[in-house]
């Protein structure tokens, strides 16, 4: 019970101050001009983004814990895009493949190649074939050059979402400073950092105690705990009417989460990251591959009414790899 109660805390620390980071950092983005700007954006989506980011990094370098971390980051695009159904079910208009803009296809095609090579690297490691440079496994450069060039694609079409999001928003927080924003920000961060620290420790001792398998505690707990930044931004942008908003934070994340599986490697010093952990993960890499392809063609199909329990036949089926990716975890993850 003491144990679950931390992971309690973890959970609330971060939802909590994740909530203000994104808050915090979207009046930054306003107060500073660049509210309808790229940079906004990526300011917003750094925010979100530190509790996998200090997770990763504590899970490698201090909890010898490098099955959460890969966990982590890869589990997290299997939520982001889990996360896509219960979009469909509170969208109440129509389907959120009918109103999304084509441009998604586009994040979601590069989310999945980087997801892809990700497995594909974590298999070749784990045959032992794959060349390091140092401690570094030669994927990771990789993994930062497919990163910018994909989110250099993106950036017009990002920056057409921004825009619509922020004439929305203009003017939201008349009564913050730039100054108490930045504190505010600081601040949750801080925290978020100190949650993000003490989560691996907490979910590596869960795994121990329950029988349960890093892989799996990684892949679906500490993974849903580090996405509530994310999912906050999500949700609040699906309450303005801002949806393709909400889908680009969703598939944006999963470029990011790609990413941190490069500076988990840069963090672990005993050889490559993907060598050192269990190959089911590349399960989960697959897994959220052939979700991203099945969200692009609910983009291209476009399906105009739901098939059941208010959900298109495209939210069932990512619905169902989850399940299933979540349950072969449970039974064969290390």
């Amino acid at each position: 019970m003491i144990l679950w109660l931390k992971f309690s805390v973890c959970l609330a620390v971060i939802g909590y101050a994740g909530y203000f980071l994104s808050r915090y950092g979207d009046i930054i983005a306003e107060k500073t001009g660049m509210s309808a700007s790229w940079v906004g954006l990526r300011l917003l989506s750094t925010a979100t983004s530190i509790p996998e980011r200090i997770t990763g990094i504590s899970a490698v370098a201090w909890a010898a814990a490098p099955n959460i971390a890969v966990g982590n980051a890869l589990g997290s695009t299997v939520f982001n895009l889990g996360f896509l159904v219960i979009l469909d079910a509170l969208y109440q208009r129509e389907t959120i493949y009918s109103r999304a803009a084509q441009g998604h296809i586009l994040s979601a095609a590069l989310g999945a190649l980087m997801i892809a090579f990700a497995g594909f690297s974590l298999l070749l490691d784990n045959a032992g074939i794959s060349p390091v440079i140092g401690h570094i496994g030669l994927y990771t450069p990789f993994f930062v050059l497919t990163y910018f060039v994909a989110i250099r694609a993106v950036h017009r079409y990002e920056q057409r979402t921004l825009d619509a999001y922020t004439e929305a928003s203009i003017e939201r927080y008349p009564h913050t400073t730039l100054r108490q924003a930045i504190t505010g920000f600081t601040l949750a961060a801080l925290a978020v950092v100190a949650a993000g620290t003490w989560l691996p420790f907490v979910a590596k001792d869960i795994a121990e105690l329950m029988g349960w398998g890093q892989s799996f505690v990684g892949t679906l707990l500490v993974a849903a705990v580090t996405s509530a930044p994310e999912i906050v931004v999500t949700i609040s942008a699906l309450r303005i009417g801002a949806l393709d908003m909400a889908i680009a934070n969703l598939l944006g994340s999963n470029l990011f989460n790609i990413i941190y599986l490069a500076v988990d490697d840069l963090f672990y010093t005993k050889g490559a990251l993907l060598s050192n952990v269990d190959s089911s993960h590349a399960l989960t890499a697959f897994t959220a591959v052939m979700m991203s392809t099945l969200a692009i063609v609910g983009f291209i199909f476009r399906p105009q009414r739901p098939a059941l329990l208010k959900l298109t036949w495209i939210s069932l089926g990512l619905l169902l790899f989850y399940i299933l990716n979540t349950w072969i975890l449970f039974q064969h993850g290390q």
